[in-house]
């Protein structure tokens, strides 16, 4: 399956712009992930339900969100956004900026167990 089919044009240069211009946070998460779990593929600013996954593990159908300061009054946004996602069939965990710059072993602790969860099951 390719992952970029029936996306709208200017999918693929929003998504490299988005990797090229990442929060300090995902880039750190990013490299955790791919250290602590390197078996796994991971995904940065893909494209998912007219949305862009910050982190996506398509073969644990996993979607790690990283939500920054200005996600703050977004609850709504997250929502939509989160049911988009989980309406592809993949599961989604969120974490915020501090949680990943703070406390990067913890999360990755909470995505271990998510990926133990396998696919289909809540995270």
């Amino acid at each position: 399956m390719r992952l970029y089919a029936k996306q709208p044009i200017g999918t693929v240069p929003r998504a490299q712009a988005l990797r090229r211009d990442a929060p300090e946070p995902e880039k750190r998460l990013l490299r955790g992930l791919r250290e602590a779990f390197p078996a796994y593929k991971w995904r940065h600013q893909t494209p998912v339900g007219g949305f862009f996954a910050d982190i996506l593990c398509f073969s644990e159908a996993l979607v790690i969100e990283v939500d920054g300061d200005t996600h703050a009054d977004t609850v709504e946004y997250d929502a939509a956004r989160t049911a988009a996602i989980t309406s592809e069939g993949l599961r989604v965990v969120r974490f915020s900026n501090a949680d990943v710059m703070a406390n990067l072993d913890g999360v990755l602790a909470v995505v271990a167990t998510a990926l133990e969860t396998g696919k289909g099951n809540a995270a």
